[in-house]
């Protein structure tokens, strides 16, 4: 047993949409290896499926849909771990998912920026799990892809029963040389020992310098900040045009911080965007430091808001810099300029055309309907749908039916009965070029009666 004063280990679980980290993840929750796990998982969707398909388990499992865990949300990954280590009696291992579009580097990277993260947490490694069948129709157009194979410090080359030998071979020698240091494992269903890929103290910063020198570099959800005093007179912030039909701005109270302070500053901002934003549109003042405001820019003509601060010094963080909107803080006496300013790189983004599309619907499917439709879906645009999962209700059966797929291969298989939990249908799609009316209107079709659904 490890003492009180030890850091509790983490790992981090990653790899591309479809690999097969939920299928690891209940193996692990399931096995005998005396530990006791929380579980924070993240899912890139606009639905939460994957909390519904890992098994019932008494370890504590927390969930982030809102968006990427390598971008906006890392505030609450922080704020989630924060909470947990109050309750540190409770568990003694960690174990973060991720979403299949994530790069592990900014989530590796809150071990080691984050000072109250960094005192107790220890990452312990970087598990990457890989879709043998169909990674290397990613592997070179995925920034995010190549990503998650470099930071690896433990690889499983999963789904071996669907290549042959010399492929297997050949992508395995493509994975060496990309990252030699990592120990490689083949799988199938995620069948692994866990000595393997828990408690091994894998994680290099040095390593993980040498791949990426700017890695203890943080990335966050803006991209400007300046350092502004504000007097006992009325203040205004204008927005001309800009690309947008919002922007994010946040004030933190500052004191007398200076330029030197903007890394304790940003930190702070990076737990304020991960809370709920505050839509407001223009004429309507802002109150509060510490609160997100999402300024509505859609409004023709003056995009204009008061600011109904007391006189101080004020840290301000945008989503955007300010020549995108020329952004000014105006008084009666003029334009305020601040004492000092930053601009931070967004250097992480996603491939703008890969989106999801969420379903969820009551009633029951006519499974001919249904198998037939999603036959047709798979030969027609499977190469665009790289995942999709769901929960199924399916008429005359009384259990859940789990479905999961990659590309054109999928997978579907009864789970536990329904019991008490109101019947439902929540299912996901992740890909390029996705037609939701088509996905939505191919999906109803097989609902016993046309049951009405809603989308996400």
């Amino acid at each position: 047993m490890r003492t009180t004063s030890a850091k509790v280990p983490v790992t981090v679980l990653t790899g591309f949409l479809g690999s097969g980290k939920t299928t690891l993840l209940n193996r692990i929750l399931t096995e005998n290896h005396g530990k006791r796990i929380a579980v924070i998982e993240n899912e890139f969707g606009e639905i939460g499926i994957d909390d519904a398909l890992v098994v019932k388990s008494d370890e504590e499992i927390f969930e982030m849909n809102n968006g990427c865990i390598c971008c906006t949300v890392r505030g609450d990954l922080i704020r989630i771990l924060g909470n947990l280590m109050r309750r540190k009696d409770k568990f003694d291992y960690i174990l973060v998912e991720t979403t299949g579009l994530a790069d592990p580097a900014p989530v590796a990277q809150t071990f080691f920026v984050d000072d109250e993260i960094q005192a107790q947490l220890q990452l312990d490694g970087i598990v990457t799990v890989i879709d043998c069948k169909h990674v290397l129709l990613h592997i070179d157009s995925s920034s995010e892809c190549k990503e998650q194979i470099a930071f690896a410090d433990v690889i499983l080359l999963n789904k071996t029963d669907l290549v042959t030998d010399d492929e297997l071979a050949q992508l395995e020698a493509r994975i060496r040389s990309m990252n030699a240091m990592a120990k490689i494992y083949k799988t199938q269903n995620g069948v692994i020992e866990m000595d393997k890929i828990l408690s091994v103290s894998g994680f290099d910063l040095d390593k993980a310098l040498a791949t990426k020198p700017t890695f203890l570099q943080p990335e966050y959800p803006f991209e400007w900040g300046g350092i502004f005093d504000f007097k006992g007179e009325h203040r205004t912030l204008v927005l001309d045009e800009g690309p947008d039909p919002s922007i994010d701005l946040l004030f933190l109270k500052a004191d007398k911080a200076e330029s030197a302070d903007f890394d304790e500053l940003a930190e702070a901002a990076v737990r304020c965007f991960s809370s709920n934003k505050k839509q407001i549109k223009p004429g309507v003042s802002i109150e509060r430091c510490d609160q997100v405001y999402k300024l509505d820019l859609t409004k023709e003509g003056g995009k204009a808001f008061d600011i109904v601060l007391e006189s101080g010094r004020y840290a301000m963080f945008t989503q955007h810099r300010p020549e995108e909107f020329s952004l000014a803080l105006c008084t009666t006496n003029g334009t305020i300029e601040p004492l000092c300013s930053i601009t931070y790189d967004a250097g992480h983004s996603h491939d703008s055309e890969v989106t999801s599309v969420g379903i969820e619907s009551d009633g029951d499917l006519d499974q001919k309907k249904f198998n037939s439709w999603l036959g047709d879906l798979l030969r027609e645009k499977g190469t665009d749908i790289f995942r999709m999962k769901g929960i199924l209700s399916i008429a005359g059966e009384n259990a859940r039916f789990v479905f999961q797929g990659v590309h054109m291969l999928f997978d579907g298989r009864p789970d536990r009965p329904w019991g008490d939990e109101p019947r439902n249908n929540q299912l996901i799609f992740i890909g390029r070029n996705l037609n939701r009316a088509e996905l939505v209107e191919g999906f109803n079709s097989c609902l016993k009666k046309n049951r009405q659904l809603s989308t996400k």
